[in-house]
């Protein structure tokens, strides 16, 4: 069987739409699984990012707390020098009297 030249470029024609039809199947594929990594990686970082403001809030519970209790503290010593003194001062006035 004789091929004519247009019957050979038909062919050849048709074998370069295959293999385009194939790349582009296959940039397709690589380009979803690049948005699937992409959208895991974000999904993680969201995960690492929630996980480290639930550490810092809990911290920051925590300093509070602790200031509170520091203040309580400076207050009741602050509050017994000045009772002490308090007293200190009553009784040098009942001895003058």
């Amino acid at each position: 069987m004789v091929n004519t030249r247009s019957q050979t470029k038909m062919v050849e024609n048709s074998d370069l739409f295959a293999l385009l039809a194939e790349m582009k199947k296959s940039l397709e594929k690589g380009q979803k699984e690049m948005k699937d990594r992409m959208e895991k990686g974000q999904a993680e970082m969201e995960k690492g990012q929630a996980k480290m403001k639930a550490g810092l809030e809990k911290r920051m519970e925590q300093d509070q707390a602790e200031m509170r209790k520091g203040q309580e503290e400076m207050k009741n010593q602050i509050q017994s020098h000045v009772e002490s003194q308090v007293g200190e001062i009553k009784d040098h006035v009942n001895i003058s009297i």
